[in-house]
């Protein structure tokens, strides 16, 4: 690509270590200049070559962010609060620049910037996005070259080839067409790529993944194991490439609803068989207890069926290049443990299925599916889907974990040292005043139990904690009682593709391809393990195909919740607006004419635009009267009220049901709830609302990006950097 100046770094082999031969090489080398060429002839040295690449794109447990805010530059979204989590039902308070009604992005030089995800900065390899794919070409180019066994160049080729489809992929899911640059370009005049259209860019990933199956074929007995776990797999590529063929089929890119389909499906079955070989299956024990498989496939150290594509970490203490740890415990712990914790939004909280996996009355989202029973929004942990369990925590849910939170705040509760820890967040008033209790708005006049204080959120995000609740997981993570963030030191693996979604793509191929049938069969595989019924046809309401595909949303919506796949769901499925809104200055191929011109009607699925997220505040009962500002004024302890009600997770010997019932029982008589705005609200207090502008679905290029990259043209509906003018490059169009 013209203007990128890429310097690829081989110091990093040291450091990562090679064999004798190698070492020596290295040593008779001396002038480092001339080391990247001939170290592909040996096996250690290309290796650490491919290692360094891992380490570059490999997705981390970070706030996706554009350009140069995200070291960790891929345009991947884990699941914390970041611009697009934020964009999603998931989390509330804050809009993300997406959805936020007072900002409209702009490729122009002036106003809001759209995100790069296309370029970063062009100075730094490791932020570079074509800085990796220079990488990735050079690695290939090298090792195709070397005297290597053919063995050896497959296994190291199949690796690279997979990397180079994940860095297109994630930049062909933003912007539609991107310049596929396949080899090492000299940064000088005249070298230049221009942009593909996107069946290009598609065409390209799905060669890319099949020839990594292909040269990853001896993983195929049951995948890598000992220190090799972990590295893609021809499983991993043919589950990669499932879920491409999903996005190219997907409304974003099939306007007209062509039929793409029934040969994606057909391929994904015959790939599924390569899949299984590789060693990957839906995680299970026999011992599920409450969900508890579906929180153990996140807690595994070792070898996973369920992790297809994974980063691994560590739970090294001392900084130094070996430390890899996850934040995402530190992340999730409430603020009493030592922990930061991450509010979940009651919108979400009230979307999720009951005991038996259907979709409660009263959300008003999936209008083609059928509710079950009653639901009683005040008491959300009532009777719902075991996953409920597993992704939210709430006031009386025991939550164990092994520390001294003292150490960082003497008010903090042990609770054994986190061995019986049980959350207690409702929250009391320090004026006996009706009026600020029920102001919507919210009040600071309120405070938290167990010196929470003023960080009153109603329920937490559980997903992916390493719970100690359940009997016989390893603690993943080091206590540092001396951190900021105690539970920094994690080595929670991030499993960026699961299992579930091999079988959910699966099933959302056989849906539209029209065996609804088949369907079922994989959807029902997923709902099986977390412990609900099986869905039915019986469970549809109207046209089989589109409530199918609706379920099989929802489906995702709940098994994926806080892992960063809901707002990509959501723009392929244009379930913002429908697609119903051509975006301005757009050619006609933006027009969606297929899915009766809108997917929201089409799916029944309510549109995301006008919707807004609120929370719920838990508070302690009018008789209890106001209490104190200081950790030790709760009126409910004062009043001697005993909290000896919780639900208890790893209870085997009392019904889930029973338990809840008791703790509404208990919150009946002692706290009082209400629901608070959440979102945010304009100057007069009035009720602001979810607004994405229709030209977000596929993305321009920044400003910074058009003024690096001259010959580059802008995406069709975005400025052009300066001048007034609209890009003209339209990556729909073939």
């Amino acid at each position: 690509m013209r203007s990128l100046k890429i310097y690829i770094s081989i110091g990093v082999l040291a450091a990562l270590g090679l064999s004798s031969c190698s070492d020596q090489f290295l040593e008779d080398k001396k002038n480092y200049d001339n080391l990247t060429k001939d170290v592909y002839n040996y096996y250690s040295g290309a290796k650490a070559r491919l290692n360094d690449i891992y380490s570059q794109c490999l997705p981390w447990m970070t706030e996706m962010a554009g350009a140069e805010s995200n070291k960790r530059f891929t345009g991947v979204s884990t699941g914390l609060p970041d611009m697009a989590s934020r964009s999603t039902e998931e989390y509330a308070g804050t809009w993300s620049d997406f959805v936020n009604p007072n900002v409209t992005l702009t490729g122009g030089a002036t106003g809001t910037a759209v995100p790069d995800f296309f370029m970063g900065k062009v100075t730094d390899i490791q932020q570079s996005a074509y800085g990796r794919v220079r990488n990735v070409n050079d690695f290939i180019a090298g090792v195709e070259g070397s005297t290597l066994s053919e063995a050896q160049k497959n296994e190291l080729l199949g690796q690279a080839h997979f990397f180079r489809a994940w860095l297109y992929f994630n930049m062909v899911k933003w912007y539609g067409g991107v310049p596929l640059v396949t080899e090492v370009q000299i940064p000088e005049k005249g070298v230049f790529t221009p942009r593909s259209n996107a069946r290009q860019c598609f065409q390209f990933i799905f060669d890319e993944l099949n020839t990594a199956a292909s040269q990853l074929s001896a993983t195929t007995n049951g995948g890598w194991t000992g220190s090799d776990w972990g590295r893609v797999t021809a499983g991993t590529a043919l589950a990669l490439k499932g879920r491409a063929l999903m996005l190219w089929a997907s409304p974003l890119f099939n306007r007209k609803g062509e039929d793409r389909w029934t040969s994606a499906y057909q391929e994904m079955k015959n790939d599924l068989s390569t899949i299984n070989a590789c060693g990957y299956d839906l995680f299970k024990t026999s011992n599920n207890i409450n969900g508890s498989d579906f929180a153990l496939q996140f807690m595994q150290l070792g070898k996973n069926p369920e992790a297809v594509f994974v980063t691994l970490h560590n739970s090294i203490t001392t900084e130094s290049d070996e430390q890899q740890n996850n934040p995402w415990e530190a992340k999730i712990r409430p603020k009493n443990t030592a922990g930061s914790g991450l509010a979940a939004s009651y919108t979400l909280v009230n979307l999720f299925p009951d005991k038996n996996g259907i979709i409660v009355p009263g959300t008003g989202t999936y209008t083609k599916l059928k509710t079950s029973g009653t639901y009683d929004k005040n008491y959300p942990f009532v009777d719902r889907d075991p996953r409920f369990y597993r992704t939210f925590a709430f006031p009386g849910v025991k939550w164990v974990y092994s520390g001294d939170p003292t150490k960082k705040d003497p008010n903090n509760p042990s609770y054994g040292n986190g061995k019986n820890y049980v959350l207690w967040n409702y929250v009391w008033y320090t004026v006996d005043d009706d009026t600020k209790r029920d102001d919507p708005t919210g009040s600071d006049a309120a405070r938290a139990a167990d010196n929470f204080l003023t960080t009153k959120s109603s329920i937490y995000v559980r997903k992916k904690s390493d719970d100690g609740g359940i009997k016989g997981a390893t603690q993943m993570y080091t206590y540092m009682s001396d951190y900021d963030q105690p539970f920094k030191t994690s080595a929670a693996p991030v499993i960026e593709l699961r299992y579930a979604e091999v079988l959910l793509n699966l099933a959302e191929a056989a849906c539209m391809a029209g065996d609804v049938d088949g369907a079922l069969g994989y959807m029902n595989q997923v709902r099986a393990r977390a412990g609900v019924r099986a869905l039915t046809t019986g469970d549809f309401i109207g046209d089989t195909k589109s409530a199918c595909m609706s379920a099989i949303l929802y489906e995702r919506q709940i098994e994926f919740a806080y892992e960063g796949k809901r707002f990509y769901d959501m723009r392929r499925w244009m379930l913002f607006d429908g697609g119903a809104v051509k975006p301005a200055n757009t050619p006609d191929t933006y027009t969606l004419t297929g899915f009766g011109g809108n997917t929201c009607t089409w799916l029944g699925v309510t549109p995301w635009n006008g919707q807004r997220r609120e929370r719920i505040e838990f508070q302690t009962a009018k008789r209890y009267g106001a209490g104190g500002i200081t950790f030790d004024s709760d009126p409910l302890l004062k009043a001697g009220t005993a909290r000896d009600v919780i639900v208890d997770l790893d209870d085997a010997t009392t019904d889930l049901s029973t338990q809840t019932a008791n703790l509404k029982t208990w919150y009946q008589n002692n706290l009082y709830i209400v629901e608070k705005n959440s979102d945010p609200l304009d100057a007069a207090k009035n009720k602001e609302v979810i607004t994405f502008n229709p030209k977000y679905y596929i993305l321009g290029l920044k400003n910074s990006v058009q003024e690096n990259n001259k010959d580059i043209p802008q995406t069709v509906g975005w400025e052009v950097s300066s001048g007034g003018a609209f890009g003209t490059f339209d990556p729909l169009a073939e």
